[in-house]
């Protein structure tokens, strides 16, 4: 029987590590504290805020909302940012992207001190997961997909993994985490030629095309892991779903998490476990 790897647990896990930290730290006169940076008011980026703000104060995390419009001039952006990275009671930053193309999104995560780099945008805190330096974060959708795997206790080490897609947000930093677990490790691309035949010799699959249901029977074989990590609305089946055609996964892998309720639920979690761990090393 195919297990279905629910994301709400491995929240709970990651949430109650955060609330540890964070009460460690208030007893020592410190309060966590993730500043989210928003331009504009996308509605995804509100509902990720939502969400993240009800699960720092479930860690015992403060939130400060730093909200700016849409039509922010490039010099006000730049000089809130400045002010955000600067202040010493702010030990994590959240900057919602994309960024109105009339700002320099590059400069701007360049603002970001990586040891306040909670959802790991800078090059200075990708650099860290390449070379496991411990500066900075991973991004928090591939450290989440790492945090699911061990909740579920996946067995990781000497394993084969195949991760689909090379973004840097989540395809090649979970590589290199999956590598860093002494797992070997395929990244299949656009110009990889049979992705298939791929994925079937592999233990793990990680999904992070971000093309909805691109990945069926064919890409699977008895006895692996899939984590699905796109997510998108299907109109025609008028349903969220993944890069997974779940339904195909479903009595032929060995577990899969699901959309919703699968990786998604662990990233707050996880940016508040990141952000209770920048305050206690900038504390330290």
């Amino acid at each position: 029987m195919t297990q279905i790897l629910k994301g709400a647990p491995a929240a709970a896990a990651l949430t109650e590590r955060a609330a540890a930290i964070s009460e460690e730290l208030q007893k020592a006169g410190v309060m966590p504290t993730l500043a989210i940076v928003r331009v504009g008011a996308r509605e995804d980026d509100l509902s990720y805020e939502r969400g993240a703000g009800k699960r720092c104060e479930k860690a015992g995390i403060a939130v400060k909302n730093v909200v700016m419009p849409a039509d922010v001039t490039p010099e006000v952006f730049e000089k809130t940012l400045a002010d955000v990275a600067a202040d010493p009671a702010v030990h994590g930053i959240l900057l919602f992207r994309p960024l109105p193309k009339h700002l320099d999104e590059a400069r701007a995560c360049a603002m970001i001190p990586p040891e306040k780099d909670v959802d790991g945008c800078t090059e200075l805190s990708l650099a860290g997961v390449f070379t496991g330096s411990g500066r900075g974060f991973a991004p928090c959708t591939a450290r989440a997909v790492m945090e699911v795997l061990a909740h579920y206790g996946v067995e990781l080490s000497g394993k084969r993994a195949a991760v689909i897609g090379r973004s840097l947000v989540i395809g090649r930093p979970v590589g290199q985490l999956l590598m860093r677990a002494n797992a070997t490790v395929t990244t299949c691309h656009t110009r990889t030629k049979d992705v298939p035949a791929i994925t079937r010799e592999a233990d793990i699959v990680v999904c992070a095309s971000g093309v909805m249901e691109s990945v069926g029977k064919d890409y699977l074989a008895p006895g692996q892991t899939v984590i699905d990590v796109g997510i998108g609305w299907n109109e025609e089946k008028q349903k969220l779903c993944g890069d997974l055609r779940a339904e195909e996964a479903d009595g032929l892998v060995a577990a899969y998490t699901p959309v919703p309720g699968g990786v998604g639920a662990v990233t707050t979690a996880v940016l508040a476990l990141q952000t209770a761990e920048a305050a206690r090393r900038q504390t330290a």
